[in-house]
């Protein structure tokens, strides 16, 4: 059945996602992120950053229109060529209660999805229009999570912290 205002939702969010992957054309290069529209969801797009970092080995980055207007960053570190896992750390209490102090002190919040996989993010909400000068600043701010991944690294293999950049 057809509900009214539906077709308008679809129409709003296609909108979005073409001002989303126009803004990532632009500003991608400038933060040295490729990104691309996923395969698998369209409404999804894809990128990673390698340079700028001395803790982690990247940051895969998935941006998403969603349903409910909102758009959401979900950035996973990858570290020793691996997704930092909750359930394959070292000290897995330790690991979850600097996540929690990292929400409270970083511009991004943490958080693990279903997998256990950790990452940072942000959420935006639509009601106000397109925020393309926010998206920008979470943007610039992605190479700024590495020293956080260095804070994780006794919790995550015993190593001694790393470089706070």
């Amino acid at each position: 059945t057809w509900v009214y205002g539906q077709q308008d939702d679809e129409a709003v969010r296609n909108r979005t996602r073409e001002r989303l992957a126009q803004l990532l054309e632009k500003s991608g290069p400038g933060i040295n992120i490729t990104f691309s529209q996923s395969e698998k969801q369209p409404y999804n797009y894809v990128g990673t950053l390698r340079t700028g970092l001395v803790n982690a080995d990247s940051f895969e980055i998935v941006i998403s229109v969603t349903p409910k207007a909102t758009i959401g960053f979900r950035i996973y570190p990858h570290y020793k060529s691996g997704y930092i896992n909750v359930d394959k750390a070292k000290d897995r209490a330790a690991l979850m209660r600097l996540l929690l102090r990292l929400s409270d002190r970083a511009f991004l919040f943490w958080g693990a999805d279903e997998a256990g996989d950790i990452f940072t993010g942000y959420t935006f909400t639509l009601e106000s229009g397109f925020p393309e000068e926010a998206i920008k600043i979470v943007l610039r701010s992605i190479v700024n999570s590495d020293k956080f991944v260095g804070e994780m690294r006794p919790f995550l293999d015993g190593s001694s912290a790393g470089a706070i950049k």
